[in-house]
C-alpha cells in the first residue's frame, strides 16, 4: 500500500477567500497572488477558482509560463520584473505586465524598443528598501515609460514592510510617503498586501495584492484565517503506521528529549521533515488523530512523528492524522515551530501527493 500522506485542497476554500477579499475592498480590483505554487498549494488545483481574479501576481518568468500552460487568459504580472534582456521577447509573447523596479529595467524597455503590454507597473520604495525607486527616480522612470510605443498606462505600486505589525504607526507612514511620491502622475494605485486590506483600509486604493488570505492564512500572527471569516484551503494529513506501549521513564525518539512521565500510549504516523513537517517542531505541538485532540511528542524525524494517545484512547493502525488546515490552524502549528504559516504550506516536498476535493 501506497504512504498515505495527503495535501487535501479544498478548491472551493479559495473561492470563498476571494469573495471575502472583495467584501473588504468592494472599491478595489484584486491582483491574485499565485507565486510559489500558489503558495505551497498547487497552482493546477486552485488556478481554476481564481477564476473571477483582475490578474495573476508572480514572481518568475517560470511560474507566469505555468499559468499559460494551464490555459488561463487572464492578466499576469512579474512582480520583480525580468532581469535579462532576452526575456522581455518571452514576456511580449506570453503577454506579461512587468513590474519596474530600478533605472536598468527602464533603460531595458527602451533597447528593447516597445513595452510588452499596454500596461506596465512602476514599483516605488515608501521604505521597505528592497525594490523600487526613490520618489525622484519614480518620476523619471515614469515619464519614460509613458513615451515607450504600445505603453497605454503605467500603474504605482509600493510594498508595506510592517503591515502586520500591532503598531501601525510604520504603514501609515509608508503610505504617506507613496502617496507623497505619486502626488500628479497618471495611473491606478496598488499599495496593500493581504495584512493591510485587513488593518489598513487607508490602503485599499485602486488595487488589493492578496497571497496569503486566498490561502485560508492569516497574516496577522497572532490570529487564525478562520477568525477573519477565511477557509483554510490546505489539509496536511497522514495515517497511524504503529502503536506502541512504552513504560514510564523511557526516552522517545531521536535524542531521548521527551521522556515518558507515565506509561502511555505512542502513535506513530507516517510523515515528517522529508515531507516538510519541520524538525523544528516542539514537545506539545498538537495534531489531529481522528477528532481528537492528541499531542507531539519527542523529534520530528524524517519520515515519522511519535504522537501522545492519551486523548484518543480507540486509535488504531490507519486512522487518519491532521498535521494541519480543517479543525487544527496552520497558523497554530507555525508558533509551535517559531516560523510563520507561509513557509509551513511552502515547504511541503515532493513526497506528498495533493489532492483536490
Amino acid at each position: 500500500m501506497a504512504r498515505n500522506t495527503l495535501a487535501r485542497i479544498d478548491v472551493d476554500a479559495v473561492a470563498h477567500n476571494l469573495t471575502q477579499i472583495r467584501a473588504l475592498a468592494p472599491d478595489s480590483r484584486v491582483m491574485a497572488v499565485v507565486k510559489a505554487d500558489a503558495y505551497g498549494h498547487r497552482l493546477d488545483l486552485c488556478l481554476p477558482a481564481l477564476a473571477d481574479a483582475d490578474i495573476l501576481a508572480v514572481a518568475t518568468l517560470e511560474e507566469a509560463r505555468a499559468i499559460r500552460r494551464l490555459g488561463s487568459g487572464l492578466p499576469v504580472i512579474l512582480l520583480e520584473g525580468l532581469i535579462h534582456d532576452g526575456d522581455l521577447s518571452v514576456a511580449t509573447d506570453l503577454g506579461l505586465e512587468l513590474t519596474i523596479h530600478h533605472p536598468a529595467q527602464v533603460e531595458a524597455l527602451e533597447r528593447f524598443g516597445r513595452a510588452p503590454t499596454p500596461r506596465l507597473w512602476l514599483k516605488l520604495d515608501s521604505g521597505m528598501h528592497r525594490l523600487g525607486m526613490d520618489a525622484e527616480a519614480g518620476r523619471e522612470a515614469h515619464r519614460r515609460l509613458l513615451v515607450l510605443p504600445r505603453a497605454e498606462q503605467v500603474n504605482l505600486v509600493t510594498h508595506f514592510a510592517s503591515a502586520d505589525d500591532d503598531d501601525p504607526s510604520t504603514t501609515r507612514g509608508q503610505i504617506n510617503r507613496f502617496r507623497e511620491a505619486v502626488e500628479g502622475l497618471s495611473g491606478e494605485l496598488c499599495m496593500a498586501n493581504s495584512a493591510a486590506i485587513l488593518a489598513h483600509p487607508e490602503a485599499r486604493a485602486d488595487w488589493v495584492r492578496a497571497g496569503i488570505m486566498l490561502y485560508g492564512i492569516s497574516p496577522h500572527p497572532e490570529r487564525t484565517g478562520q477568525s477573519l471569516g477565511l477557509k483554510p484551503v490546505m489539509t496536511l494529513t497522514t495515517e497511524l503506521i504503529a502503536i506502541n506501549h512504552v513504560p514510564a521513564g523511557e526516552r522517545i525518539g531521536y535524542g531521548g528529549r521527551f521522556i515518558a512521565p507515565e506509561p502511555m500510549r505512542i502513535g506513530v504516523a507516517g510523515i515528517g521533515y522529508g515531507d516538510g513537517y519541520p524538525r523544528s517542531l516542539v514537545d506539545g505541538t498538537p495534531v489531529r488523530v481522528g477528532d481528537q485532540d492528541c499531542r507531539l511528542v519527542g523529534r520530528v524525524s524524517m519520515d515519522m512523528i511519535t504522537i501522545d494517545l492519551g486523548n484518543a484512547p480507540d486509535a488504531r493502525i490507519g486512522d487518519q492524522v491532521v498535521l494541519w488546515g480543517r479543525g487544527l490552524p496552520v497558523e497554530q502549528i507555525a508558533r509551535c515551530a517559531d516560523t510563520i504559516a507561509y513557509e509551513l504550506v511552502c515547504r511541503i516536498t515532493r513526497r506528498v501527493r495533493y489532492r483536490a476535493f
